[in-house]
């Protein structure tokens, strides 16, 4: 197959015929908001109605603007602030009691704290400075406007190395609370069509689409671990299918989302096929987004590595490393690219690879 390794040879369009591997809104109406998909969003995740949704817009956006408003007149005695989702009300802590009256005043609820937010804020900037010495199992550290604390999370049952840390920074320890979190955080990455992955940090393909659980790509690509564009772990093959047929499904871990996407934004909406003359765009992690026309399909291709049955031909131009890429026509996958020549490339039509795979495609 002819592949594109880390270090390898760099292929050209005229090989013979071989595998290529290688805003806020502010009004209370859906027809102003700036993301359409808010309201359902808010909806289904906050157990809202629509309306309920569209008054909580509102009245959040209203908060946020009078929060600016009191934070900059109370200066010194202001201790953050928080939305109240049961009265629909800003919450505003003051370390002055004098200042009481001003913040109800104002329409907020008010509450007198201990620390202001700029105490907060300094304490937060000292853990800063030494966090090169905090231990590993503290995850991470900020301020909590609700308790007018600076949270502090730790690894469960490790809670013992805070002190020694606190101590090192100097911080106010009353001003610290320390909150066991159930694992440590982790990047988070999107899959895309197009995009590049490695195999066994050696040989590099491309994402075809994204399905449940990971991605399709082509079988020649296969099999072994699976490193990202970005080098960081990312899954493995979980069926490969060459020859005979093209295609192979890698399953991602926690860290990496499929997404009903390619690369350059267009949206994964079926599986419609294409007809022979429609026009084809592929997206591959070496020469990118190329476009041409659908040819003759149910071609038998035979590669020096095995013979493929029931590809599509095009003349969208490819090269080592698109292996795997996407071919989508408007917003409907085709199938993934397998191989090809200076004149024509294949790819393996998607419907099969997500029957015998037993996936489902992502959609966008």
């Amino acid at each position: 197959m002819k592949i594109t390794k880390l270090l390898g040879v760099a292929a050209t369009a005229a090989l013979a015929t071989g595998a290529l591997v290688t805003g806020t809104p502010a009004a209370a109406s859906s027809d102003t908001l700036l993301n359409t998909e808010m309201v359902p969003a808010l909806q289904r995740d906050l157990g809202l109605t629509a309306g309920q949704a569209l008054a909580r817009i509102q009245s959040e956006t209203a908060a946020g603007a009078l929060e600016q408003s009191l934070a900059s007149a109370l200066a010194g005695s202001f201790g953050g602030a928080s939305y109240n989702e049961a009265t629909g009300k800003l919450r505003v802590g003051v370390t002055d009691a004098a200042k009481l009256g001003q913040v109800a005043a104002g329409g907020a609820e008010a509450e007198l704290v201990r620390f202001s937010a700029a105490q907060l804020d300094s304490t937060v900037d000292k853990l800063n400075a030494g966090e090169r010495a905090a231990d590993g199992a503290i995850t991470g550290w900020g301020v909590d406007t609700k308790t007018n604390r600076v949270t502090l999370n730790v690894l469960p049952g490790k809670s013992g190395v805070v002190d020694s840390y606190l101590e090192k920074t100097g911080v106010d320890k009353t001003a610290v609370a320390v909150v066991e979190t159930t694992s440590a955080p982790t990047l988070k990455y999107d899959v895309r069509g197009g995009d590049a992955y490695y195999i066994n940090n050696s040989s590099r393909c491309s994402i075809g689409f994204s399905v449940s659980g990971g991605f399709l790509t082509a079988g020649h690509c296969g099999p072994g671990t699976v490193t990202g564009s970005n080098r960081v772990a990312m899954g493995s093959f979980s069926r490969v299918s060459f020859p005979s047929n093209d295609y192979a499904s890698v399953r991602v871990n926690s860290n990496w989302t499929p997404r009903g996407v390619i690369n350059n934004g267009t949206r994964v909406s079926g599986s419609n096929v294409a007809a022979t003359g429609a026009s084809v765009c592929k997206s591959g992690s070496t020469t990118g987004w190329t476009c041409g026309t659908v040819g003759a399909k149910n071609q038998t291709v035979r590669y020096a590595e095995g013979t493929v049955y029931g590809m599509t031909a095009t003349n969208v131009r490819s090269q080592a490393g698109d292996s795997g890429g996407s071919f989508i026509a408007g917003n409907q996958a085709q199938g993934m690219l397998s191989g090809g020549n200076s004149s024509v490339t294949y790819f393996f039509p998607v419907r099969p690879a997500l029957s015998a795979t037993g996936t489902s495609l992502v959609l966008g």
